[in-house]
């Protein structure tokens, strides 16, 4: 598949701390509208992985790439195009939802916001409290409203994890539908919920130590290859 532009794709991407490769030569390749599950033990490198491609941590080695287009020469450009959901919500707890929404609306530069913001407290059933602080709310309630924040701006490309975190029977159909199954856009979500991932994913992608030792997705062909072979 050779010159082919991928919605996401790492070459190499490493990042160590002191002398420990905590993520070590990753390179992965996700087509557009994919669904990606990441895994692996806690402490295989998922979290920095997601935290190097969302632009909150800065790789020690190789890059990343957004649709061709390296995450290093434009941070500020490409970060409009991701949603990301870590393990804290990145939430305001002095703000009401409202507020938070349209916080991160203003900091995308969403024009008219006002009805997308409607629109989605109303899907994650907090239009009712929209004027409430955030610091009132339960766990699964600032999940919830966290859901909100990541689609304000349409992201094309969602980093999540662990998503499931805190959330009901209720509140993961919501995280189903608006964002693990969501149409247009393309998933990597780290996850232990192994029961769940035939339910969303596509391909998955699994991290030992910080290497890829195994990658089911339509870019993964040898790729899982080459970097276990490394590992032995």
């Amino acid at each position: 598949m050779s010159g082919e532009t991928w919605m996401l794709e790492t070459r190499g991407l490493t990042k160590r701390f002191g002398g420990l490769a905590v993520v070590d030569g990753v390179s992965i390749r996700l087509p557009a509208g994919s669904r990606t599950a990441l895994t692996g033990a806690n402490g295989a490198g998922k979290s920095t992985l997601l935290a190097m491609l969302s632009t909150l941590m800065a790789p020690t080695e190789g890059g990343a790439f957004i649709d061709g287009h390296s995450l290093a020469t434009r941070p500020a450009a490409q970060r409009r195009r991701l949603g990301v959901l870590a393990h804290a919500p990145m939430l305001y707890e002095e703000f009401t939802p409202e507020e938070n929404l349209r916080f991160f609306a203003d900091l995308y530069g969403v024009p008219d916001a006002a009805p997308r913001i409607e629109e989605l407290l109303r899907i994650v059933g907090l239009w009712t409290r929209r004027h409430e602080r955030t610091e009132v709310f339960s766990r699964g309630y600032h999940q919830r409203l966290a859901l909100a924040r990541v689609l304000v701006h349409a992201p094309v490309l969602l980093l999540l994890d662990e998503p499931e975190t805190g959330l009901d029977v209720e509140g993961m159909a919501l995280l189903d539908d608006l964002l693990l199954t969501a149409p247009g856009v393309t998933v990597l979500a780290a996850t232990h919920r192994l029961d769940r991932i035939g339910q969303w994913s596509d391909g998955g992608v699994h991290l030992e130590r910080g290497r890829v030792v195994e990658d089911t997705t339509a870019g993964g062909a040898g790729a899982a290859i080459a970097q276990a072979g490394a590992k032995r």
